[in-house]
C-alpha cells in the first residue's frame, strides 16, 4: 500500500524517495502508527536522519556522562545488550561479574574485609545510576537511624537529613519522597560547597546521616569529607549524637583514589558508612550505570534486602529498578579487565592535566575569573571578571554553541543567585587538540576589546 503523500502536513516525516520503491513514495505519520511498516534500512535512515539534529556528544561539555569508548567495548555492549540484568538464573555469568565489579570497588575504596578472592565479601550493587544508589544510600541511613531510635524507645517521626545546597537534586527526591527534612547547607560567601562547620550545626539527634559530595557538579570541588568526619566525631564525644556519613562521589570516587592517593575520603575514615559513583562517568562506561558500596554487611539493613533463586541457591538484590540491560555492568567489568590501576591512573591524570591547562590559558585570555581550576575533578568554573561590560557567561555559551561546543552556563544556588558562570567538564575523549580549538573559538567569539592575549603559537600541541 502506497504511503500517503506528505504535502503541507507537518505532522508527517517525508521519505528521500531514494531509499523507497516506485510505490512507497511519501511520508509516515509522526505521532501514531502507519497502517504499514517500512523496510529496516528505510526506517533506521529516517531516524538516523532526525538525530543528526542532536549535538555532537563529544563536543558536550556539559556532561559528566562518558561520550566515547573503545570499539571493543562497544562490540561488547551490543552482544549483551538483550541480557535483562535481573535474571540471575537466565545469565549468571553477567551476575557474577557484577559482583566482581562491586568486590573491586570495594577494595578500591578501602572497605574493611573486602576479599579479592570472595565475591560475597563486599556489599553493594549496580544501579541505573548515582540517583538510584543515592535513594538506596538514603534508605539504608534511614532504616539504620529508625533502629536505633526505636531500641531507644525515642521517636522516629521526624528523621533529617544534611547535605550542601549543591547536591544533585537526586538527593532532595530522596527527601521528599521518603518524608525526610533536608537541611540544606547555603553556600557562603566564596565557599560553595559544604563545610565541616556548616554540617555539624544542622546535625542533631533526629540527622540520619550527612551527605558529602567528592566533586560538586558546580564547580568540580571536593568536599572536605575528612574534616566533616572529625567535626562529626567530635561532636558525638560531646553529646553522643552519632552521625555517620555518604560519600556521593558520583564523579570523584572514579578520580581520587588514581590521582589523589594520600586523600582521606573513603572508608578509611571510620564514620562514612556508604558511598555511591556513576560507572558511566568517570567510571568511563556509556550510559547508564552506577554503584552503591556500604561499608560492610551491617551498613545495609536487613530488610532492605530481597532474596532471589539463583542456580539452586539464593542471591541477595537490593536495587529499585527490576529489568534493565547487562551490557554497562559488562563494559564496566570491561574497563577494570582493560585498563586495571594503572591504566585508570593514566586516563584520570590526563583529563586534570588537560582541566588544569585549559583553565589556566581561559584565565590568561582576560575577561574572565576562575572560580575552580580542575585541579580536583577534571572540572572547571569561571565567571566574567570583574570590570568587564556588556557581556555576560550566556552571551559567551550561545556564542559557543553557534561553533558547536554546548558549554553551560547557569547561576549558583541559594544565597548565591549573584554569581553566574561557565562550567567545562573534562572527559576522556577530549584532549589536548580539541582544548587548542575551544580556546581558539573563545577568541573568536568574544569582543576584541576585552581579550588581554591571543592564542597564536599558545596551543597545547603535547
Amino acid at each position: 500500500m502506497p504511503l500517503t503523500p506528505m504535502g503541507d502536513d507537518a505532522d508527517r516525516i517525508g521519505i528521500n524517495p531514494v531509499f523507497v520503491g516506485e510505490d512507497q513514495r511519501g511520508s509516515v505519520p509522526r505521532n501514531q502508527l502507519a497502517d504499514g511498516g517500512l523496510d529496516p534500512e528505510v526506517a533506521y535512515q529516517l531516524v538516523h536522519d532526525e538525530l543528526m539534529l542532536d549535538g555532537n556528544a563529544r563536543l558536550n561539555l556539559a556532561t559528566f556522562v562518558t561520550t566515547w569508548m573503545e570499539p571493543a567495548a562497544q562490540r561488547l555492549m551490543a552482544e549483551c545488550a538483550d541480557k535483562n540484568m535481573i535474571d540471575k538464573d537466565e545469565y549468571p555469568q553477567t551476575a557474577a561479574l557484577e559482583a566482581r565489579c562491586v568486590n573491586i570497588l570495594a577494595r578500591l575504596w578501602h572497605a574493611p574485609g573486602a576479599d579479592p578472592d570472595d565475591a560475597e565479601a563486599a556489599t553493594g550493587c549496580s544501579t541505573t545510576g548515582s540517583s538510584e544508589a543515592a535513594m538506596l544510600a538514603g534508605l539504608a541511613l534511614l532504616r539504620r537511624w529508625r533502629a536505633r531510635r526505636r531500641a531507644a524507645g525515642l521517636p522516629t517521626d521526624r528523621p533529617n537529613i544534611v547535605m550542601g545546597v549543591n547536591v544533585q537534586v537526586c538527593w532532595e527526591k530522596f527527601a521528599r519522597y521518603w518524608d525526610v527534612e533536608p537541611r540544606l547547607v547555603p553556600m557562603d560567601g566564596d565557599t560553595f560547597h559544604l563545610t565541616a562547620e556548616g554540617a555539624v550545626a544542622r546535625c542533631d539527634e533526629n540527622t540520619i546521616g550527612v551527605v558529602a559530595i567528592l566533586g560538586s557538579t558546580f564547580d568540580g570541588s571536593y568536599e572536605p569529607v575528612a574534616e566533616i568526619c572529625a567535626a562529626l566525631d567530635d561532636l558525638h564525644d560531646r553529646s553522643g549524637v552519632d552521625v555517620p556519613v555518604h560519600v556521593d562521589g558520583a564523579s570523584g570516587a572514579m578520580i581520587a583514589p588514581f590521582v589523589d592517593p594520600d586523600l582521606a575520603w573513603d572508608f578509611q575514615l571510620p564514620r562514612v558508612a556508604s558511598i555511591n559513583t556513576s560507572g558511566h562517568k568517570y567510571g568511563l562506561v556509556y550510559p547508564g550505570v552506577g554503584w552503591i558500596v556500604w561499608r560492610d554487611a551491617a551498613s545495609l539493613p536487613e530488610e532492605l534486602v530481597f532474596k532471589v533463586n539463583y542456580l539452586g541457591g539464593e542471591m541477595p538484590t537490593f536495587a529499585l529498578n527490576f529489568s534493565r540491560p547487562g551490557a554497562q555492568v559488562v563494559a564496566q567489568y570491561y574497563q577494570f579487565v582493560r585498563l586495571g590501576f594503572d591504566g585508570y591512573r593514566r586516563v584520570q591524570q590526563y583529563a586534570r592535566d588537560v582541566a588544569v591547562r585549559l583553565a589556566s590559558r581561559i584565565a590568561e585570555l582576560g575577561p574572565f575569573t576562575l572560580l575552580t581550576d580542575g585541579s580536583e575533578l577534571p572540572v572547571f568554573a569561571f565567571r566574567i571578571a570583574d570590570g568587564v561590560d556588556d557581556l555576560t557567561v550566556f552571551d559567551v555559551s550561545a556564542a559557543l554553541r553557534q561553533r558547536g561546543w554546548q558549554v553551560p552556563a547557569y547561576t549558583f544556588p541559594a544565597d548565591r543567585e549573584d554569581l553566574a558562570v561557565l562550567r567545562i567538564v573534562v572527559r576522556n575523549g577530549f584532549g589536548h587538540d580539541l582544548a587548542d580549538l575551544l580556546v581558539e573559538d573563545l577568541v573568536r567569539v568574544l569582543p576584541s576589546a576585552v581579550l588581554s592575549t591571543t592564542p597564536a603559537d599558545e596551543g597545547f600541541h603535547h
